[in-house]
Formats: structure tokens, C-alpha cells, sequence
């Protein structure tokens, strides 16, 4: 029974259950990233780059591949070096970069304006009362 009540106590800690939410969060927050690349970003790049689909990029290795043949049909062909895919990835990377720091960014200055809250007035400390004491004093 030990190993039981050992695995739930480290289940239950506060670290493992943020982690958890952490990793669910991540990977909907990456559908939503391959989504806005997939949808959005990538058919303005290929407008701007006059109907470039970089998915379908390659250059053939094989005799056999012709050009024109859309990368599945070429894969069954031959060897391909498809960099399309990898250049889609990087992208993706690089939104995902982004938002995270835009993000980090924003949190960092809500927490900064909290800490930023003026402190209530320091107090005369020891050494500044005794000596108004000894002044008082002194005058009498």
C-alpha cells in the first residue's frame, strides 16, 4: 500500500497538476499557432510570393520523378529532399516564439505596474528619534 499512497501524494503536489494544465494549455495553444499559420499566414505568403505553396517543395532525387508531381506522388516514385514542410515548420516556430514572448511580455508588465504601487512612508528609524529626543532635551 505504500507505493499507492506514494504516487498519489506526488500526483497530488501543486507542481505535477500545474505541469498538467501547463502541457493541455500547450497543445490547444499549438492547434491554435499551426491554425493561424496553416489558414491564415501561409496563404498570404504564397499571394505575396505569386501561389508559392511551400507544403509541396521539393527537389527530386530520383530519375523516375518528374516535375510538376505533387510531393505524395513523387515519395512513391523516389527519393525527395521536401524542404516545403520543414520551411512551414520553421514558421510555425516562429509565430509560436513570438506569442509566447508577447505574451511573457505582457505578464512581466502587469506583475512590474503591481510592484511599482507606491510604498507607505517610511518611519523615522531609531537614530532619527533619539536624536530628536537629545535635541528636546538638550533645549530644556
Amino acid at each position: 500500500m505504500g507505493f499507492i499512497k506514494e504516487f498519489k501524494e506526488f500526483a497530488m503536489k501543486g507542481n505535477v497538476m500545474d505541469m498538467a494544465v501547463g502541457v493541455i494549455i500547450g497543445g490547444a495553444f499549438g492547434k491554435i499557432v499551426s491554425s493561424l499559420v496553416d489558414d491564415i499566414i501561409m496563404p498570404l505568403v504564397s499571394t505575396l510570393t505569386g501561389g508559392v505553396d511551400f507544403t509541396n517543395k521539393y527537389i527530386a532525387l530520383s530519375d523516375k520523378i518528374t516535375d510538376g508531381l505533387p510531393l505524395e506522388k513523387a515519395r512513391e516514385l523516389g527519393s525527395v529532399f521536401a524542404y516545403g514542410q520543414f520551411v512551414q515548420n520553421i514558421i510555425d516556430f516562429l509565430i509560436v516564439a513570438l506569442c509566447i514572448f508577447l505574451m511573457i511580455k505582457a505578464m512581466n508588465k502587469l506583475t512590474k505596474k503591481k510592484e511599482e504601487e507606491p510604498a507607505a512612508p517610511a518611519g523615522p528609524t531609531t537614530e532619527e528619534l533619539l536624536t530628536d529626543i537629545k535635541d528636546i532635551l538638550q533645549k530644556k
